[in-house]
């Protein structure tokens, strides 16, 4: 009786599957600013990683382990194509707080964006009503979307 009570109580805390995401190209710094944020909890089932490892984990993001796990993560999760040529994600900062793990990163150097394609795939093997919510910024254009598990991707070409 007690887990059914626990199980229940989890359920209205964190009933949905969903994550934010917010890239904003800074040109005169010739980098994407990327935030993130996902339940904790999911992370943990969606980057497949070990009970062992996920142990090891520690936050703030300083521990070296920590820090290459989630950009191991978000690179494969998130796959972002400037100008046709795919780009990399290194993690600046995060947060756990309240279930909630929140991330910064930047992309880049890129000197000019053209077009940008984005594959979310966080959470979508694992949810079929998973919504990530995106937010693109590239200068004067701004974009928002909710990507699923049927659909991941959108694409932008600017010019």
């Amino acid at each position: 009786m007690v887990k059914f009570l626990l199980f229940t109580l989890w359920l209205a805390i964190h009933p949905v599957h969903v994550s934010l995401l917010s890239i904003d190209f800074a040109p005169e710094r010739g980098l994407f600013d990327v935030f993130l944020r996902i339940y904790y909890d999911d992370f943990l089932l969606d980057s497949g990683i070990s009970s062992e490892d996920q142990k090891k984990l520690e936050f703030p993001d300083y521990d070296p382990f920590t820090k290459e796990i989630i950009e191991n993560y978000v690179n494969e999760k998130l796959r972002i194509y400037v100008n046709g040529k795919q780009m990399s994600g290194g993690l600046q900062k995060t947060d756990l707080s309240d279930n909630e793990l929140r991330m910064n990163l930047i992309i880049g150097p890129v000197k000019k964006v053209n077009s940008v394609t984005l594959q979310n795939l966080i959470m979508t093997s694992l949810y079929t009503d998973q919504a990530n919510m995106t937010i693109v910024k590239i200068n004067d254009f701004e974009q928002g979307v909710k990507l699923t598990a049927e659909e991941t991707e959108m694409k932008i070409k600017l010019n």
